[in-house]
């Protein structure tokens, strides 16, 4: 019989995960668990996606504000120092800032307006046009910020990150300046010793640092690179992808975890005879449409996937098809006559009009961004989330 339907996304119920569970067994039983509970089987290319943030929880991949700190104060010398750029967020950031602020005497604050990177707004663009001020040259301080928008508190979470960021900084023992701009060598009249917070922007706001004469250029990325004291670090990514696990503590992206994936998908193989894929996800990639904000604060969408989720999807538009080449066609006819064009279509599409508004993006950061819908952030308990059919199109 014709199959009826194509991708399916499941959420799958695991264990509360902690430091030293073997993942890798875990993520494998509660999958095969749930096929035979809910009554289906695992096919060849499923995907198996397990979230960023069991894989750090099982390898206790913390630190504390102190550990922050530390390295701050080592990396950028513990007097003046210019964080410029942050996101606003008391998940992402919030704790972060208090070990930043830790580690100097001085904290000159530099937010982007009117917005943060991913969205996060301080004031509308209403509110600019109407004060007459330009975000791309115009420099704020604190008093000129407040005199022109007054207190402007986030539409969802109700906080004023202004004042939550100054108290912050004021209650870890530093003194706080804070000034808007989004120009990034601006926060050279005021500290030399630099920490830019910006995640996917930032290797172009160092270049533009350093060649704008910054004694020290460091990002979050630059933090926590190496273990301080025995605490939790990442090679790659330091700070960025960290998030709030308590006041005191931060749960850092995982450190490599290539070997989990490639482990998961030889046992499923072993146990099951199916060549299913394997991929770490964090944050999906997309836009909320309501509050503005693009969803991605991690640095990826996945740190590890199998080899079979390399690259872009290669589709035809069925719409163009049905318009342009086939018309004319009915029924079966125009059935069978798509079907040929998808099972002879081109190894890359790049440039076939018959492609025009398919989706050139990575599998990893569309079927992640699948996943992270799927699993959500709260308690939905399904930290793995098994998509089905992904790679089906209209010919199988």
């Amino acid at each position: 019989m014709e199959r009826k339907v194509g991708t399916v996304s499941r959420g799958i119920r695991c264990p509360i995960i902690r430091e030293g569970d073997d993942l890798a067994k875990v993520v494998v039983d509660s999958v095969l668990d749930a096929a035979k509970s809910e009554g289906f089987e695992l096919r060849d290319r499923d995907v198996i996606s397990i979230t960023e943030s069991i894989v750090a929880r099982s390898q206790g991949n913390y630190a504390s504000v102190e550990a922050i700190a530390s390295d701050v104060k080592a990396k950028l010398g513990g007097e003046t120092i210019g964080v410029i750029l942050p996101i606003l967020s008391r998940n992402r950031f919030a704790i972060c800032l208090r070990g930043i602020a830790m580690g100097a005497k001085k904290v000159v604050l530099m937010l982007s307006y009117p917005s943060d990177e991913v969205g996060n707004q301080l004031v509308s663009l209403d509110a600019l046009d109407e004060a007459g001020v330009n975000p791309y040259s115009d420099v704020l301080t604190l008093e000129k910020y407040r005199e022109l928008f007054g207190e402007n508190a986030h539409e969802f979470t109700g906080v004023d990150y202004v004042a939550y960021y100054a108290d912050l900084i004021k209650e870890a023992g530093a003194e706080v300046e804070i000034i808007f701009a989004n120009q990034a060598k601006t926060i050279l009249n005021y500290a030399d010793h630099i920490l830019t917070c910006d995640i996917h922007t930032r290797a172009r706001t160092k270049r533009i640092l350093k060649a704008a004469g910054a004694k020290v250029v460091c990002g979050l990325d630059d933090i926590l690179t190496n273990s301080v004291n025995g605490s939790g670090y990442n090679s790659k990514y330091g700070l960025l992808g960290s998030n709030k696990s308590t006041e005191d503590t931060i749960k850092l992206f995982p450190r490599e975890c290539q070997d989990l994936v490639e482990d998961i998908q030889q046992i499923i193989l072993d146990k099951t005879g199916k060549h299913i894929e394997v991929m770490v996800y964090g944050d999906g990639a997309f836009k909320d449409p309501q509050g503005k904000i693009w969803e991605l604060a991690d640095p990826c969408v996945s740190p590890a996937f199998t080899k079979g989720l390399v690259g872009t999807p290669n589709e035809l538009k069925l719409k163009y098809l049905a318009d342009n080449d086939f018309k004319d066609l009915t029924g079966e006819e125009l059935r069978d006559a798509i079907a040929s064009s998808i099972k002879e279509k081109d190894d890359n599409l790049v440039g076939n009009m018959a492609s025009q508004g398919t989706t050139p993006r990575q599998l990893t950061d569309l079927i992640g961004s699948l996943c992270d819908l799927t699993s959500g952030s709260g308690d939905k308990g399904t930290p793995v989330v098994l998509v089905q059919g992904y790679f089906d199109n209209y010919a199988n």
